[in-house]
């Protein structure tokens, strides 16, 4: 795939790209607190070149540290990149960002109608945040290695890492975690056939003794870093953002040492999650920031970043930009039928937030 090529490790490409620039970048600033390997380092260095504004560029890799980071305030970041639900809409709930001044923005309207209507439901009338990326949670598989260990597993469904006796068996070549009980649990909620969004002590119960029956199988708890266990053959199965396990499978097949990765979207159904620009409410440069939003909205910004990082945007003039191999892969543009199999979550109590929170604690030390 031609796009895995540019696949490097971001911290390392934006600091040797952002040593290079000019002394007149230095004038403006501003800092972003994004996903780890979510964007194009070079169309950060484009933006740089383009604008004079010098971009500082710090990485989280859950929810739990960005809404840790925002929630305690005063961070200094001027874009963060929260998901719809339940980070975005909790925050812009408690006052956490400023809302978007829409004449700054003028590329707002290249963004899909029908997506901002879903993206609505976190944010009524798109006040506070900017869609930029899309996409599921589902499994990484290295299905060759899978099937020599389990040979009657089932690759289509999230039974392979939820059914102990699966779990057991493919323990042996390294089952890793997505490390974020705002992730995990609405999926194996429903998986379990409950309402992902659920507060029923009863059910998290359920859910508990669902996790904790495959907790003595999981090698280890990662968010970003299932992207290097996948791509190195570290692990064989992975609970994952699909983007990541996309960008795994392009680094092993670079890589050429005989691993190959897949994303597998559960035939039990995969959660949707939109992740949004947004401006904190006291981000010391909101000029910039705003510049940066209207230049990630460009077409071929946005094409260079979906082809970059295997997630796709909410830029329909991007399309035609993406190189087919990424524009024809279901994995990253769903078709109907795949998306009917989709759901998506909404904010739950802080009570229920609580309990979870103790749950998930219990199952990684695994009592």
């Amino acid at each position: 795939m031609p796009f895995m090529r540019r696949l490097v490790p971001l911290g390392a490409c934006l600091a040797i790209l952002l040593a290079a620039l000019p002394a007149r970048a230095q004038e403006k600033v501003v800092n972003v607190f994004n996903w780890n390997d979510y964007i194009d380092p070079y169309m950060v260095q484009r933006f740089t070149r383009e604008t004079g504004i010098r971009v500082r560029y710090d990485v989280f890799d859950s929810l739990e540290t960005l809404e840790g980071r925002l929630s305690a305030g005063r961070t200094g970041y001027d874009i963060v990149v929260p998901t719809n639900e339940p980070t975005f809409s909790r925050l812009a709930r408690a006052g956490a960002f400023r809302p978007i001044d829409r004449a700054l923005v003028p590329n707002l309207a290249n963004l899909d109608p029908d997506l901002q209507r879903q993206v609505a439901t976190s944010d009524p009338g798109n006040r506070f945040g900017v869609l930029y990326l899309w996409g599921t949670i589902g499994l990484g598989v290295n299905a060759e290695r899978v099937r020599a260990l389990a040979p009657d597993a089932p690759l289509d469904s999230l039974a392979l890492l939820m059914d102990p006796q699966h779990a057991r068996r493919i323990a042996r070549c390294g089952i890793t975690m997505m490390d974020s009980a705002i992730d995990v649990i609405p999926t194996v909620l429903h998986y379990l056939g409950k309402d992902p969004n659920s507060t029923e002590p009863s059910d998290l119960r359920e859910v508990e003794r669902a996790l904790l029956a495959i907790r003595p199988f999981i090698r280890n708890f990662s968010t970003g870093g299932a992207i290097e266990a996948l791509a190195s053959g570290q692990s064989c199965l992975a609970f994952a953002y699909s983007g990541d396990v996309l960008q795994a499978a392009s680094r092993a097949e670079e890589a050429n040492r005989g691993v190959e990765v897949r994303y597998v979207t559960p035939k039990e159904g995969a959660q949707l999650w939109f992740d949004l620009l947004a401006i904190p409410a006291d981000a010391p440069n909101p000029e910039e920031a705003h510049a940066f939003i209207n230049f990630v909205l460009q077409p071929e910004v946005m094409a260079n970043i979906t082809n970059h990082v295997g997630y796709p945007n909410g830029i329909p003039a991007s399309r035609p930009l993406v190189e087919p191999e990424v524009a024809n892969d279901p994995a990253v543009f769903p078709d109907a039928a795949l998306r009917a199999r989709f759901f998506t979550i909404g904010p739950v109590p802080q009570a229920a937030e609580r309990a979870r929170s103790r749950m998930w604690a219990r199952f990684k030390a695994g009592r």
